[in-house]
């Protein structure tokens, strides 16, 4: 039996730089959003019909097609209980995009919610798309496209492949009320950084400055700048197609050293750091062996044969090098030092934390 320690198991390490030496213009329009400008969820409840015996039987499903079947004028007694299997209650969701109109058609993705087995061949009986506020903002219906499938046997035997319990029915919802909007509403628009950063949200009002006049813009915070603009919608949409097509150069990221416990992924920053310290890195292996002996009595001892265990154990090091970081040693030089002893990269992440702990470690060490 042998026991070693291993520290976590890395399958890829990647020394990327999370901010490149040379800083690279970039449009607004492609590092941050107007505020205001998103899209809106919208979810809903339905049936899909004409399903091949995978439908589901529950009662919240039988209820929905009484339901629905009272409202086209279809009464059934109370006492009668119906056993389907072509219908699946679902549910629905859909993204509402800025400034849909009525009449434009979105993408709807539908759920079984029940014990339907696949939505394969179904149809989605009209079924109405709210919002978070409770009001309608589209009508979904269609025929459903389902990537996956199943298939089964009497004697219990089943394949799957992929998953045919979500299905997708391109432009199958048609938008019956805008989502609300406070563009052109205000005297000024804020744009919001998809990354926090201070400096380039500074930089963002800069160029804006430069580009439009002085005062147009101000930094709110690390997040938000401030921009004025014309309250006329048509001047309004010329002014946003400049402003989010100028270029600058964001703001360079803190120094962080990010290693994905799931995956063993390690992305080390171009700013990393480690002040004076030296490092050995070896791999202690304890070994430990069973041999079964036989003690066997010699002729007319009058003894008995008997198993006789032994243990031996082994214990192996083995004799790296010790290396030395020397202050303000870069990313590349920390690499080339580790592959230099013939360490994995497991063991760099050994080293890492060790370095933290040290406090030599000038970054930022995050565990996802």
């Amino acid at each position: 039996m042998t026991i070693r320690a291993k520290m976590l198991s890395v399958i890829c390490l990647i020394p990327l730089l999370l901010v490149t030496s040379l800083a690279q213009a970039e449009r607004i329009k492609d590092i941050a959003d107007i505020a205001g400008v998103r899209d809106n969820q919208l979810a809903g409840y339905g049936l899909v019909v004409g399903l091949d015996g995978t439908g589901g039987q529950t009662q919240f499903t039988v209820q929905s097609l009484k339901s629905m079947l009272s409202r086209y004028g279809i009464s059934l007694p109370a006492n009668v209980s119906l056993s389907v299997k072509n219908v699946a209650a679902v549910s629905l969701s859909a993204n509402l995009p800025p400034f849909a109109k009525p009449g434009q058609n979105i993408d709807v993705t539908v759920s079984t919610i029940g014990n339907a087995k696949s939505l394969r061949g179904g149809t989605l009986i009209m079924s109405p798309l709210k919002g978070a506020d409770g009001r309608v903002y589209a009508i979904a219906q269609g025929n459903l496209v389902v990537g996956g499938f199943g298939a089964s046997t009497e004697d219990g035997n089943r394949i799957t492949v992929n998953i045919p319990t979500v299905g997708r029915i391109p432009n199958g919802a048609s938008v019956e009320r805008p989502a609300p909007t406070v563009f052109g509403q205000e005297d000024y628009l804020v744009w919001n950084l998809h990354r926090a950063d201070f400096t380039t949200a500074k930089r963002l009002a800069d160029a804006i400055n430069t580009a439009v006049g002085a005062g147009a813009a101000s930094a709110i915070d690390s997040t938000s700048v401030r921009v004025n603009a014309p309250r006329h919608l048509g001047q309004r949409v010329s002014f946003v197609s400049l402003v989010e097509n100028i270029s600058l150069e964001p703001g360079e990221s803190s120094a962080k050293i990010i290693v994905n416990s799931r995956t063993g992924t390690v992305v080390i920053g171009s700013h990393v750091r480690v002040t004076a310290a030296a490092v050995t890195h070896g791999s202690l292996s304890v070994t430990i062996s069973n041999v079964t002996g036989v003690s066997q009595p010699g002729p007319l001892a009058g003894g008995e044969t008997v198993v006789v265990p032994n243990s031996r154990i082994e214990v192996r090091e083995e004799n790296n090098r010790m290396f030395l970081f020397t202050p303000g040693i870069a990313l590349d030089e920390i690499v080339r030092a580790i592959n230099q002893v013939g360490a994995a990269p497991s063991d760099l992440v050994a080293i890492l934390e060790a370095l933290k702990e040290a406090g030599a470690l000038r970054a930022q060490l995050i565990i996802i």
